[in-house]
């Protein structure tokens, strides 16, 4: 019964932890092309729910308001490249950590004052009654995270490896200036590279708030989660922060059962401190090699 309850657990954990897993990825879609990330990417993840909350309110079938979503997403991505990121690059300053910040201030205070402060369900045509396999019961909803999170991250990974957009961005990826010699914009790349964070995080915000609910605060804890997930697993680890983000799923969910919610977010913490301590550039990371 004890391995039941700990396989129960660990499994509906590791499913959660994909969302943390693709929002880290939407870090490291910036990281790669610019060196820089979104410290207000949790707030995309929450105004792009809003919106695409909306759209179903309005009537627009569920299928149909995932690309809606997405395209929100996209596009405040771009939004966030454009006002808080840009310029501090050009400057090569780090100006785009507190600009970023700011923006998600904006976000959040935007989502408030549009949207309130409650807590609202979303709405979705996907049962939650529960499948059992092997001794676990999974409901389709968790299930659905799964297929969106391997989905969206094949689907890019499969971009930039097979079109001249993609190569261009695994080009500013590798060598910023030595792609710029050889007529590669990386300003258009960056843009790009923030496009698609955005966009990631929309179907993040999409997937987890059936299961949660669509607030102002909803990614408040997550944020943290998925910056821990990208930290502990390495910037440019590409899928290991699928396997850090099941982990650290497990390890939230078996805590918070056998230690008490409290306990929660203590995981997290843990492995981030330790990550920072014994391996800077993640688990899953390339050491950093620097030319004197």
């Amino acid at each position: 019964m004890n391995v039941q309850i700990i396989g129960q657990m660990a499994v509906s954990g590791a499913l959660m932890g994909l969302v943390y897993a693709l929002i880290a990825y939407g870090f490291q879609l910036t990281y790669a092309t610019s060196k820089s990330i979104n410290f207000g990417q949790g707030e995309l993840v929450m105004v792009s729910a809003f919106f695409s909350l909306t759209l179903t309110n309005l009537g627009l079938p569920y299928w149909a308001m995932i690309p809606g979503g997405l395209l929100f997403g996209a596009l405040m991505g771009l939004i966030v490249e454009r006002a808080a990121v840009r310029l501090a690059l050009e400057q090569k300053s780090e100006g785009w950590i507190l600009l970023t910040i700011i923006l998600g201030l904006f976000f959040f205070s935007s989502a408030e004052n549009i949207w309130g402060r409650d807590d609202r369900p979303f709405p979705t045509p996907i049962s939650a009654d529960p499948i059992h396999v092997l001794g676990v019961d999974v409901t389709r909803l968790e299930l659905s995270v799964a297929v969106g999170v391997i989905a969206i991250m094949g689907a890019i990974e499969l971009f930039k490896r097979r079109t001249l957009l993609g190569k261009a961005f695994e080009a500013v990826s590798a060598d910023r200036d030595a792609a710029e010699l050889m007529g590669i914009s990386a300003t258009r790349t960056v843009m790009l590279s923030y496009a698609l964070s955005g966009a990631v995080a929309a179907l993040a915000g999409i997937l987890v708030s059936p299961i949660t609910t669509v607030g102002p605060t909803m990614a408040s804890a997550l944020i943290l989660k998925a910056f821990s997930v990208a930290v502990v697993a390495g910037l440019d680890s590409g899928f290991g922060v699928v396997l850090i983000g099941m982990c650290l799923g497990a390890l939230e969910s078996l805590a918070s059962f056998y230690l008490g919610s409290g306990w929660r977010e203590a995981p997290g913490l843990v492995l981030l401190i330790l990550a920072l301590a014994l391996r800077p550039n993640g688990v899953f990371g390339k050491a950093t090699i620097r030319k004197v």
